[in-house]
């Protein structure tokens, strides 16, 4: 992905972040309901990709510190395997006004990258079998299509096995 395409009304910290970064991706918007059950599957639908390839952003509370777990749609996030690779005992979902202050975005929109303040963050080993991935761009309906070295590279992230079916 060479560059930024898509452009328009989609400047987000995400987007500045890998701008700044110099990394290619693809913003990709949808018409977001708020009725939707879970807003990674509708951004998949809406976006005709394969849910597999689409991650969420989730934020648990590992032995009292945020971490960010990027996890596909299609599954959870394994709390006990986010506490080891943390290297905690203990992980339970971040209150979600925590993670809408700790992020800079709101439930439904926090994206991996470009967030408030720098947070240990964990992608699922299961990315690297794609060719390109998508998460939240920062707002509801705005997902960034990426490279997963990219996403692993402008995070900061470790890739482990923590989502599970």
């Amino acid at each position: 992905m060479a560059g930024r395409k898509g452009a328009g009304s989609g400047a987000t910290p995400a987007t500045v972040a890998l701008t700044a970064a110099g990394i290619g991706f693809v913003l990709r918007e949808y018409h977001h309901d708020p009725r939707a059950e879970s807003y990674g599957l509708e951004a998949a639908e809406a976006l005709g990709v394969d849910p597999a390839r689409v991650y969420k952003t989730l934020l648990a509370d590992v032995d009292g510190r945020l971490v960010v777990g990027v996890v596909p749609v299609t599954g959870q996030l394994d709390l006990k395997a986010l506490a080891r690779v943390a290297g905690g005992r203990k992980a339970q979902m971040a209150d979600p006004a925590a993670a809408e202050r700790a992020t800079g975005y709101v439930v439904g929109g926090i994206s991996p990258i470009g967030q408030k303040r720098s947070h240990l963050t964990v992608v699922d080993a299961g990315v690297l079998d794609h060719d390109t991935v998508l998460v939240s761009g920062g707002r509801r309906g705005l997902d960034l299509e990426l490279a997963p070295a990219d996403l692993v590279a402008v995070t900061g992230a470790t890739t482990a096995p923590i989502g599970r079916s």
